[in-house]
């Protein structure tokens, strides 16, 4: 038996994983755990656009997210990335190009044509997508519970340890830290908008991702701070006007939701497996988790399983 610590995407994608190889598993959740920050994620399976700031590992292993998730769930969109800057910042895009690959030069309307006039070209990933968190983890805990894993507060029954905590780690990584993202969810109707629109700033860049029936997710991908709590009025205002930027349709919209959670990183910002002694650490996932999660499961269940025909 393995149990794995935590329920979040990495401790999802850990325990599916090990369950697809036919290896027992069972969950550890307890009952005050906090909801995890990867349900409030964007959901963008953009390897290329990471590469803007991620190590080149991060772009390779990244790409096997889309089809490790279109496998899976229902969600995936693979309608790529539109990358976009205001007529002042458009040092910014020219600046994203250079450090990124995998992307063409476009005219936003020919992509969205709510654009139009807006802004005078973009970047367009083509080969990126991106699915509904909620959606997405919600079917990986219903196919563990189809496949008879069980869930429960514990203690652990495992003869190994899968610790996926994130933060709550902590105790055992001391160079984890935490990384704080905000959204909001908001209902805009009018607007078309049909892939995943980042829009570069200087100092706060900003991305939309539509989630079907008219909802929108905008959200701050990464801000150095430890603080808890739900989001702040600023970060509201920041957000809203960002949407405005790319489309003034997003002034008549409808505030469903807000959310704060705090994401664990290591110094490098690399995700990673990591071993402590009768347990196994998959952690760091930063902003990578529904990016970084299915390819680090995999080595994980590759691991598990030499270890455990080994010891046969």
């Amino acid at each position: 038996m393995i149990s794995v610590l935590g329920a979040g995407v990495a401790g999802l994608c850990a325990a599916t994983a090990l369950a697809e190889q036919g290896l027992a598993v069972e969950v550890i959740l307890p009952d005050d755990a906090p909801r995890p920050a990867s349900a409030l994620a964007g959901g963008m399976l953009a390897p290329f656009c990471e590469g803007e700031i991620a190590p080149e590992v991060v772009v390779a292993r990244g790409q096997e997210a889309i089809g490790w998730w279109a496998a899976r769930v229902q969600s995936v969109r693979a309608r790529g990335t539109l990358v976009l800057a205001p007529p002042r910042d458009q040092a910014e895009l020219d600046r994203f190009a250079r450090a990124t690959r995998g992307h063409e030069w476009v005219r936003p309307e020919a992509l969205e044509p709510e654009l139009a006039g807006r802004f005078a070209r973009g970047l367009f990933f083509g080969a990126e997508a991106h699915l509904d968190p909620a959606e997405a983890l919600a079917t990986l805990r219903a196919g563990l519970k189809a496949r008879g894993v069980r869930f429960h507060p514990g203690p652990p029954r495992g003869t190994r340890l899968v610790d996926c905590r994130g933060l709550g780690a902590r105790d055992r990584l001391a160079d984890l830290r935490a990384v704080r993202g905000e959204m909001v969810e908001v209902l805009a109707p009018e607007v078309t908008l049909s892939r995943p629109v980042r829009l570069l700033h200087p100092r706060f860049p900003c991305y939309i991702v539509p989630r079907g029936g008219g909802r929108f997710m905008i959200g701050a991908t990464m801000i150095e701070s430890s603080r808890p709590g739900g989001v702040t009025a600023r970060a509201v205002m920041e957000l809203l006007s960002a949407a405005y930027a790319v489309d003034p349709a997003f002034a008549e919209a409808e505030l469903i939701g807000t959310g704060a959670g705090l994401r664990p990183a290591f110094p490098d910002n690399v995700p990673r497996l990591r071993q402590d002694g009768d347990r196994i650490h998959l952690n760091g996932m930063y902003r990578h988790g529904f990016l970084m999660a299915p390819a680090l499961a995999g080595d994980l269940a590759r691991l598990m399983t030499k270890e455990l025909t080994h010891a046969d």
